[in-house]
């Protein structure tokens, strides 16, 4: 029996694609869950703390995690998690859609760390005036490590945005899947085209049969 497929059937090259397609998809959508898991993971840590008077004289300590500091984390983080599951369903321009929101993900989250690496008090001070009714820092606000760490996990969303929008390319469907896609949509299907010249035979007074 002879190997040589059948015209209707895929032929490997369109496999091999098909292949590398689901591969690339699966390898975006596990780097977007690391992306997301290290976003949301960066706003738990305490960011921020310092000693604050109370209304009745006495200091209290006060600590901010980063979500508090910089709420914008958390957001970024949902946004990453969906992108994750956008990947596999987008097409030629989805891809795009999905690498720019991730870029502007990863901006959000650099974004957010700076602005309290920049007026660590101000960030602080609404976490002050909550706890303890006073709008007064009294000691020093010291700053950990972790807004520092945010900011290179931030660096690596814009980088994976960029990655994404390079190898996203691989994504696209055969274009052979997309012309039967077509045709699907379209209705114009064998079925559909022998029904249409059974129609035009008879209109011509002709025996279709």
């Amino acid at each position: 029996m002879s190997d040589v497929p059948s015209p209707g059937s895929p032929q490997p090259a369109e496999v091999a694609a098909a292949g590398r397609a689901r591969s690339g998809r699966g390898r975006a959508a596990g780097l977007l869950v690391l992306a997301a898991a290290a976003t949301g993971a960066c706003a738990l840590p305490t960011w921020l703390s310092t000693r604050a008077g109370t209304v009745l004289g006495a200091e209290e300590a006060v600590r901010a995690s980063g979500g508090t500091a910089a709420p914008s984390l958390v957001a970024a983080a949902l946004v990453l998690l969906a992108a994750t599951g956008a990947v596999a369903l987008v097409g030629r321009f989805g891809r795009w859609v999905v690498a720019a929101t991730v870029a502007l993900a990863g901006a959000l989250v650099v974004g957010a760390a700076v602005a309290v690496l920049r007026d660590p008090v101000a960030a602080l001070l609404p976490v002050v005036t909550e706890r303890t009714g006073v709008e007064r820092v009294v000691g020093t606000v010291e700053v950990s490590v972790w807004p520092w760490v945010t900011v290179a996990v931030g660096v690596l969303d814009l980088l994976a945005a960029v990655w994404l929008a390079r190898s996203s390319g691989s994504w696209a469907t055969s274009r052979r899947h997309e012309a039967a896609r077509g045709t699907a949509a379209d209705g114009a299907g064998p079925d559909r085209d022998d029904e249409r010249d059974q129609w035009d035979a008879l209109s011509r007074g002709d025996d279709p049969t």
